[in-house]
C-alpha cells in the first residue's frame, strides 16, 4: 500500500518533500524548523486580549471574537505579559497553504506547557486547502505571569496526509492578520 493511499502523518522527510513539491507552502519558511515530524511556528507581534465585560457572551455561530477583544501589535524588542488564569489570542508569523490532499493538527510544545502554558487550548484542526496564518488560543494555566515574546518557536504543526481530497472554503480560510 503506497503512502497515497495509507494516510498517515509525515515524517520530516516527507514534510521536506511535501514543500518541495508545493503540497506544503510555509511563509517565512525556516528548514531549521522541521523537526521529527512537525514543523514549528514562531509567534508574531499581534495579540488580541479579551475586554472584560459584566454581560453574559452569547455563544452562537455569529458570535465574533473581534467584538470582545481589543487588538495589540507589540513594537520590535517588546513582549505581551500574561497575567495567571487569562487567555489571549496570537496569531503565527508564518502563512501556511495545504494542498487538498493534506490537513494539520497545530499543538504546543512541551517545554511550554510544562511551564502552565497553553499554546493552542481547542479548535487544532487545520483543514486541507488553507492559506492562512494560524490563530493560537493561548491560555495561562500558571500562577506566574508569563512574558510571550515575538519570535519564539511557540507551537508545531503536525501534517497529515489524507484519505481522498478536500479543500475547506469557510470564513477564516485565508485569515492573515488577527
Amino acid at each position: 500500500m503506497s503512502l497515497e493511499s495509507t494516510g498517515a502523518i509525515l515524517s520530516r522527510r516527507e514534510i521536506q518533500n511535501a514543500i518541495e513539491s508545493g503540497e506544503i507552502i510555509i511563509q517565512p519558511y525556516d528548514p531549521d524548523s522541521v523537526g521529527a515530524a512537525s514543523i514549528d511556528l514562531t509567534l508574531s507581534n499581534e495579540f488580541r486580549s479579551f475586554i472584560p465585560c459584566a454581560q453574559p457572551l452569547k455563544v452562537t455561530e455569529r458570535t465574533s471574537y473581534e467584538d470582545i477583544t481589543v487588538k495589540t501589535v507589540i513594537p520590535e524588542g517588546e513582549t505581551y505579559l500574561l497575567p495567571p488564569g487569562k487567555m489571549c489570542l496570537g496569531i503565527t508569523l508564518e502563512r501556511v497553504a495545504l494542498s487538498d490532499k493534506i490537513c494539520g493538527l497545530l499543538e504546543g510544545r512541551s517545554r511550554f506547557a510544562r511551564l502552565g502554558l497553553l499554546i493552542h487550548i481547542t479548535a487544532g484542526f487545520i483543514n486541507p486547502g488553507i492559506n492562512n496564518r494560524q490563530v493560537l488560543e493561548i491560555y495561562n494555566a500558571s500562577n506566574h505571569v508569563l512574558e510571550l515574546i515575538p519570535g519564539t518557536k511557540l507551537c508545531q504543526l503536525i501534517f497529515i496526509r489524507m484519505f481522498g481530497t478536500s479543500k475547506y472554503n469557510g470564513f477564516y480560510k485565508t485569515q492573515n492578520s488577527l
